[in-house]
């Protein structure tokens, strides 16, 4: 159940990535926000490249604790990242208004903090 929720939580965080190139959320970003659109639009769209080898690279790892916390990590931050969606919200350049980007962002919270619930009730005691 634990991995079937991280997966599916990965899952959600990515296709919102793609949802994020329609969104335009590069305009929205304190770090891409000052840049002129189509250049934005690059940092992001190649930003995501590093990030992402990164991630899969510890979310993967052959290091069990490492794997461990890269996934307990992931998780967290798909609940931050609704929150810091909320927070940007009221932000004149904000797009994601539809159901679907409100599923895979919420929906990935969701799915995150079921995982941080099924890891905390599986070893109480796991230093993360």
């Amino acid at each position: 159940m634990k991995d079937v929720l991280f997966y599916l939580g990965l899952a959600l965080l990515l296709t919102h990535e793609m949802d994020a190139m329609l969104n335009h959320e590069w305009l929205v970003l304190p770090l891409t926000s000052f840049l002129a659109d189509p250049v934005g639009q690059r940092v992001f769209l190649l930003g995501h490249i590093p990030l992402f080898a990164l991630l899969i690279g510890l979310i993967a790892s052959l290091n069990l604790k490492l794997r461990a916390r890269a996934r307990y990590w992931t998780s967290a931050f798909l609940v931050i990242h609704a929150g810091l969606h909320t927070l940007f919200s009221g932000h004149d350049s904000y797009e994601f208004a539809s159901l679907d980007s409100s599923l895979l962002i919420y929906g990935a919270a969701l799915v995150g903090a079921a995982y941080l619930v099924v890891v905390h009730r599986e070893k109480p005691t796991q230093d993360q």
